[in-house]
């Protein structure tokens, strides 16, 4: 099970209900921030989630409302927060952009308060860690270098503990090994492997996070079947046209994404502060139902449907 935490929902510019882009992804003691628009900090602190662990940076890409609030983030950390890391990831050019910000304009010749690593990835996996992988997609905005994220869990096979009962394995390191595919042997001699109490293999759940995307045909493969997907809504299909110029999307081009990917749940964000939330969302639940507007501080929770 993926987490999301919105801290900011607003396209461009921070409205009066609305902050710039910011969205944290939690899995087990794993915590992701995703952007850091202007004020992401405060929003944190708002939340009551706080910093700690928030120790990776997943850019998306480098506009300033996507990007700003790092500096802001640095300074705080320079002064009164602690935190044991921080590695903040993206494309190339989003990172040297990041690079003068945080460099050139807080730093000023002084040493960051803790490691900092910028770190350049390409489109693949990023993380892999013993439950689940992050990777990294290319999208299609304005400028190099525009990425999305997938979280996804590792299949399993869950542990069968009433077979396990009626074979009388006991409760402990025997079960452990047995879900860890190995052989034990009990007390008697008889000897259990994980096939015996493993059941199939069943695919955990997939989560999608897009920013700022100007075309979505590019991303039906990428956000097939998941169960979750976020991505931006910064104008209604009555300023398509509008929307192609500046490289972004309408509600109902994400729906239609939704629709087309077999999504299980569809979370539209970036909202333009031209537009009323119910005709957002009036408009992209006229193609894909189960679709919601998120709204700064808003949590939802990513599983796989059983």
């Amino acid at each position: 099970m993926f987490e999301i935490l919105f801290l900011g929902t607003s396209a461009s510019a921070p409205s009066a209900k609305r902050g710039l882009s910011g969205q944290i992804v939690s899995h087990n003691e794993y915590r992701f921030l995703i952007d850091c628009g202007e004020g992401t900090q405060r929003q944190i602190l708002q939340s009551g989630i706080g910093f700690k662990r928030l120790t990776r940076i997943l850019l998306t890409h480098g506009h300033l409302d996507h990007i700003l609030g790092l500096g802001g983030l640095l300074s705080t950390f320079l002064r009164w927060e602690a935190i044991e890391e921080l590695e903040i990831f993206g494309g190339r050019s989003t990172l040297d952009r990041v690079q003068t910000l945080l460099y050139d304009v807080v730093l000023r010749g002084n040493k960051p308060p803790m490691p900092l690593k910028l770190t350049e990835i390409k489109p693949g996996v990023i993380f892999d860690e013993d439950d689940f992988t992050v990777t990294a997609f290319p999208v299609t905005h304005r400028g190099p270098d525009c990425m999305g994220y997938v979280f996804e869990e590792k299949a399993r096979r869950p542990f069968l503990s009433q077979k396990a009962d009626e074979l009388g394995v006991p409760f402990g390191p025997e079960r452990r090994d047995l879900v860890a595919g190995k052989e034990i042997i009990l007390a008697d001699g008889k000897r259990i492997t994980s096939d015996d109490v493993l059941g199939p293999w069943e695919k955990g759940s997939k989560f999608v996070v897009v920013g700022d995307a100007g075309r979505t045909d590019n991303l039906i493969e990428v956000c097939k079947d998941a169960d979750g997907l976020v991505i931006e809504s910064t104008y209604l299909d009555e300023e398509a046209d509008m929307a192609k110029q500046f490289s972004h999307l309408t509600a109902r081009m994400g729906a239609e994404l939704a629709l087309k990917a077999g999504v299980k749940k569809l979370i539209l964000t970036h909202i333009s502060r031209r537009y009323r939330e119910k005709d957002v969302i009036a408009e992209a639940q006229s193609v894909f139902p189960n679709t919601v507007v998120a709204r700064d501080f808003d949590n939802y929770q990513i599983k796989k449907e059983i």
